[in-house]
């Protein structure tokens, strides 16, 4: 580091859709934040306000870009181009600042929205800032590389979170999945620019801790002379070997913040005093860039950026899952839509906007802890939630259209019981296709009822018969049928009755008594009591404690189950961390544990247990349980006959709670000598193992679920509704990052997350109310390769098609 010494100011507005007022609100801020910044460039060129040549902006993300453009008159736009063009105006590529929760497909689609929109103007821009972000997917920088952006500028916020390689201010080259490079700064804080009060009057300190933190008496400019001399300082300290460096800067103290020519008299004011010491000088991203791309010895690394805030979506644990199952019918849509059956283009682009908008960062109102009564906290948590309803609409509007196409057709009268099932995959499928058939409908003239439903049949053309199971519902039958289908193969299907059921014989060893109780051992394997659930492919050993004591595959004898374990499959674990404080200040110190050290912990007490169903296809078994923090806790089963699958649901009635809360469902499978496998956006990665340097190992943010995997075996968990999952120990603990002995946690016990209320300010207080999860087991003697692990995980997510014609 040479003695002569440059501060790059990057002035920006940060994004935050949502957390200082109402969502469209904040579309119109960013509006008309770009119009002031071109009327600060009308000023300096008419030498109305001469003072602030130099200045430069950037827009945080594209998606501000867009939104002006929608709006703005021809004159604007003609100026906001000029203007970039001519490096005054700069433009990061990144559509905005996301959670894992997007996919990589709509990812793709709206980076490449910025990419063309560049291309048509002729802007070289190859940049892009998030700011607020902890962690991205590793399929992230493939997305950037993919639309031409080949730098990524990580402003990293440290609450609760940290940076990756534990330093921020270092750069290095981060190596995709297929081997290509992205160049990321790993920058500070995306307001530490005003932390040095350089913008006129703002007193401010976050994680700048010095005596000045309440002090408003200093007259201001000798805070900012100390603070800067300070950082730089730090940074040598810190090993730093930059003669420069970057810090971003907002024109007032807030996030979505307009921009401040005075900013310019600041610097003009420094550079007179210091500026052979320190020179400050406002930059663009992109020039930035072509700074920072000089320095030699650049390090490289590889593996995923795990995030730290990806747990805000459990604290809207019902409208996640209406993002989940939109997101299902989403691709469901796109791979059945060819030959001569199309998609709603308007429906597409609603459902891409609208995915997109409910996995943006932001997680409600700033005062959703402090004052979950008040008005704009349930405003924008219900336009928050809106997000996720548009996209369902949208993207079941869009299947609805296409399915029509295949010749489904709507209710009526006397309708013949015919159904074609689908398989959209690419690969070929053995599943389970649901048949509906309407509470008023008849079979063949023949209503359906408790008395003759087992007698209901799946027949296809050729007569030839199905597996398969139906049990009624609040306003149907449903028709559970197995299906072996090629990839894009369809079939017909037809229910009717069973011409000759055969007739139940007395069983005259009395295995089971005169009370109907059958506990008697028996020789065959389909026993089906209150110990056991046995069949071909499965064996599931029940306790009066736990629930599920084990499952085992019957063709070669091994348990399903962690060994570690300390909790039964599918019991449910309940923590609240009790206030000893205020609901706010309980959170904030629990610092990156996701609860505090007194936390209270429970675990389910089983209740009841009962034989729902058991029929040709599977065993339904029923799971009472009583939990604290629940008024019902239940887990239905269906363990299958003909394939080694165990689905659950799972039924929650939660109570309300101010305090910190989470609940967790225990999902200890596991394999011999098996690696686990997680299906993030856009990657698989091996938790603890794939991981840069110095990131989260506390949990993860799952696409369709993860898989257990050996040499010979390989067993699917696929996670429909709740998508975060923690592997390991729950208590509270020094927190450990990942480094080159963190594959440890690799095998450790699974837990799904499905709801918390953690964070002090943004997410959803109250988690009280009514849900229901889904999840499936899946053993599979076969080995896959990665890419093909992912694509059976979604298979297994998204399953078949099934509708009537």
């Amino acid at each position: 580091m040479s003695n002569k010494f440059k501060m790059y100011l990057i002035s920006h507005s940060h994004t935050d859709i949502g957390y200082t007022d109402r969502q469209e609100k904040i579309t119109r801020y960013h509006v008309d934040f770009i119009k002031q910044v071109i009327k600060i460039f009308e000023a300096i060129e008419s030498d109305t306000h001469p003072e602030w040549e130099g200045f430069k902006w950037t827009c945080e993300n594209y998606w501000q870009v867009e939104q002006f453009m929608k709006s703005a008159t021809p004159a604007q736009i003609e100026q906001f181009n000029r203007y970039v063009l001519e490096g005054k105006i700069d433009v990061s590529l990144n559509y905005l600042n996301m959670t894992e929760l997007v996919d990589d497909s709509i990812l793709h689609k709206k980076l490449a929205i910025g990419h063309e929109w560049a291309n048509q103007i002729g802007f070289n821009g190859d940049s892009a800032m998030t700011a607020d972000i902890n962690g991205y997917s590793w399929g992230y920088p493939d997305a950037l590389l993919d639309n031409g952006i080949t730098n990524l500028f990580s402003c990293v916020h440290g609450h609760h979170g940290l940076a990756p390689l534990r330093r921020q201010q270092r750069p290095f080259f981060w190596k995709t999945q297929t081997g290509k490079e992205l160049f990321v700064w790993n920058g500070d804080h995306y307001m530490l620019g005003n932390e040095f009060l350089l913008i006129p009057n703002t007193r401010f300190t976050y994680h700048l801790k010095d005596e000045f933190e309440n002090d408003t008496t200093t007259e201001q400019f000798e805070v900012t002379k100390k603070r800067i001399f300070k950082y730089i300082e730090s940074l040598k300290k810190y090993g730093y070997q930059y003669n420069f460096v970057p810090i971003m800067i907002s024109g007032v103290l807030t996030d979505n913040a307009p921009a401040n020519g005075d900013l310019m008299n600041t610097i003009k004011y420094w550079n007179s005093k210091f500026g052979d010491e320190v020179e400050l000088e406002m930059i663009t991203l992109n020039d930035f860039f072509k700074v920072a791309r000089e320095e030699k010895n650049i390090p490289t690394f590889e593996g995923d950026w795990n995030d730290w805030w990806a747990d805000g979506v459990g604290s809207t644990p019902a409208a996640t899952k209406i993002y989940k199952d939109a997101q299902r019918k989403y691709h469901l849509g796109k791979k059945l839509a060819k030959n001569d059956v199309s998609s709603l283009d308007q429906e597409i682009k609603v459902t891409d906007d609208n995915l997109m908008m409910y996995a943006e960062h932001t997680w409600g109102y700033s005062s959703s802890i402090s004052e979950p009564w008040n008005t704009l906290v349930n405003d924008l948590e219900y336009r928050k939630v809106g997000y996720a309803t548009q996209a369902h609409v949208a993207a079941s509007k869009n299947l609805d259209h296409i399915l029509s196409g295949y010749g489904e057709v709507s209710i009526y009268p006397e309708r013949e019981k015919l159904f074609k099932v689908v398989n959209p995959h690419n690969n070929d499928v053995t599943e389970i296709a649901t048949l509906l058939v309407e509470h008023w409908e008849h079979v063949e003239g023949k209503y359906i009822d408790d008395l003759n439903i087992s007698d209901l049949m799946v027949v296809d053309d050729l007569g030839n018969k199905y597996i398969s199971q139906a049990m009624k519902t609040a306003r149907a039958t449903e028709i559970n049928v197995q299906v072996n289908l090629l990839a894009d193969e369809e079939k017909t299907l037809r229910l009717t009755w069973n011409s000759n059921p055969k007739d139940k014989e007395y069983r005259l060893d009395l295995t089971a008594g005169s009370e109907g109780v059958r506990d008697i051992k028996d020789l065959d394997n389909y026993r089906c009591n209150e110990r056991f659930v046995e069949n071909d492919e499965v064996k599931v050993i029940f306790n009066r404690f736990d629930g599920i004591e084990d499952i085992i595959i019957q063709k070669n004898g091994m348990s399903i189950l962690n060994p570690k374990r300390k909790y039964a499959p599918f019991k449910g674990v309940y923590e609240k961390t009790p206030v000893r404080t205020n609901p706010v200040e309980e959170r904030r110190v629990m610092g990156r544990n996701r609860k505090g050290m007194f936390v209270e912990r429970s675990q389910a007490v089983l209740k009841n247990f009962s034989i729902e169903s058991n029929g040709e296809l599977f065993t339904g078994v029923l799971l009472d349980y009583e939990l604290e923090g629940t008024h019902l806790f239940s887990v239905y089963l269906k363990i299958y006959k003909k394939m080694a699958r165990i689905t659950a649901t799972v039924r929650v009635h939660k109570t309300s709670e101010w305090s910190p809360e989470n609940l967790y469902l225990s999902l200890p499978f596991g394999l011999p000598e098996a690696t686990t496998y997680i299906d993030k956006s856009g990657c698989l990665i091996r938790p603890g193992i794939d991981q840069l340097p110095g990131t989260n190992l506390d949990f993860y943010l799952l696409q369709n679920g993860f898989v257990h995997k050996n040499d010979n075996h390989s067993l699917f968990v696929v996670c429909e509704d709740a998508p975060l999952v923690n592997f390991g120990d729950l208590d509270p603990h020094e927190i450990l990052l990942a480094d080159e002995n963190s594959g440890i946690i690799n095998n450790e016990p699974a837990f799904s997350w499905m709801m918390n209320n953690y964070w002090e300010t943004n997410f959803k207080a109250d988690l009280g109310g009514f849900y229901e999860f889904t999840y499936s087991v899946n053993y599979l003697e076969k080995h896959f390769d990665n890419s093909r692990m992912k694509d059976k995980l979604e298979e297994l997510s998204q399953g078949v098609i099934a509708f009537p014609i």
